[in-house]
C-alpha cells in the first residue's frame, strides 16, 4: 500500500453521518451472569442503578441514531415492557427469537428486515463504552469507506478492556487493516461488539443460527474488514463480580 492510499483510508471523511439504525444483540441466556439472571435476563440487570440495555440506547440516540432493533430470546417479556417505558428519544423495535437463539450473525440477518437500513451498526447490550473527546458511533461515521469496507469493527485497547481476561481479538494496522490473534499470542486489540456493517454481508450465510465471526472471516480473505481503535473506555460486564468492579470504576471517572 502506498502512503497516499494509507492517508485516503484514515482520512476523516467531512460528510460523514451515522447510519440511522442499529441492532442491539441481547438475546443471551446469560449463563455467567447468574445467580442474577435467575429471574432476570442480562440486559435488564442493573450498574449503578441502571439496566445495561439503557447505557446501549442512551449512546444511540446522543449519536443520532433513530432507530434501535432489539432481539429477544431469554425472558423476552421483561426486555420489551422495559424498553416500552422508555422516552421517545430513539424508535425501538423488536425482533422475536423465543422459538430459537440464532446467535450474533443469524440474530442480526432475521433483523435486517426491521432495520431497514444500509449501512447500520451493531453493537451490544452487555457493554458499556465511555467515549474520549468524540462519541465513538460518531468517529465510525467519519472513518467508514464504503469503497474499501464491508465493515468496520470498533475495537478496544487491551489496556482499557476492563472486566476482559482474554487474550485480544485483533492486531491493528496504520491503514486499519485487522487481522486475527494466532495460537497462543495477544493481540493488542479487543472486539468492542460494537461495529458498521453493509447488509451485504449477510449475502450466501447460513439460514439459522450462526455466529458474526463468519462474516469476519469471509471480510478478513477479501481485505474488506477493518477497524478503529476506541479513544475512551469499556467495560464488559459478563459476571456479578464484573458488575461491582464496573461500579466502582465508573465511580471513579
Amino acid at each position: 500500500m502506498t502512503a497516499a492510499q494509507e492517508t485516503l483510508t484514515l482520512r476523516p471523511r467531512i460528510d460523514a453521518q451515522v447510519p440511522g439504525a442499529a441492532m442491539i444483540l441481547s438475546a443471551g441466556l446469560g449463563r455467567r451472569m447468574r445467580p442474577l439472571t435467575a429471574t432476570r435476563p442480562k440486559p435488564l440487570i442493573q450498574v449503578r442503578g441502571r439496566p445495561l440495555i439503557d447505557y446501549t440506547l442512551d449512546s444511540l440516540a446522543r449519536s443520532g441514531v433513530q432507530r434501535a432493533v432489539i432481539n429477544t430470546h431469554y425472558l423476552a417479556d421483561q426486555v420489551e415492557a422495559h424498553v416500552g417505558r422508555r422516552r421517545a428519544d430513539i424508535e425501538i423495535r423488536l425482533s422475536d427469537e423465543r422459538a430459537e437463539l440464532l446467535e450474533t450473525g443469524g440474530g442480526t440477518k432475521k433483523a435486517l428486515d426491521l432495520l431497514d437500513a444500509d449501512p447500520f451498526l451493531v453493537t451490544n447490550s452487555d457493554n458499556i463504552l465511555v467515549d474520549g473527546p468524540t462519541d465513538s458511533i460518531s468517529l465510525l461515521a467519519q472513518r467508514w469507506n464504503p469503497e474499501e469496507m464491508d465493515a468496520l469493527l470498533l475495537l478496544v485497547p487491551l489496556m482499557r478492556a476492563h472486566g476482559y481476561a482474554g487474550r485480544g481479538d485483533f492486531r491493528l494496522d496504520r491503514a486499519g487493516r485487522i487481522t486475527r490473534r494466532s495460537g497462543q499470542r495477544i493481540a493488542p486489540f479487543v472486539y468492542s461488539g460494537t461495529q458498521i456493517v453493509k447488509r451485504s454481508v449477510f449475502e450466501n450465510t447460513p439460514d439459522g443460527k450462526f455466529s458474526f465471526n463468519l462474516i469476519f472471516d469471509r471480510l478478513l480473505e477479501k481485505g474488506r474488514l477493518f477497524g478503529l481503535a476506541h479513544q475512551g473506555d469499556w467495560y464488559h460486564v459478563g459476571t456479578p463480580e464484573a458488575v461491582q468492579a464496573t461500579e466502582r470504576l465508573l465511580s471513579d471517572e
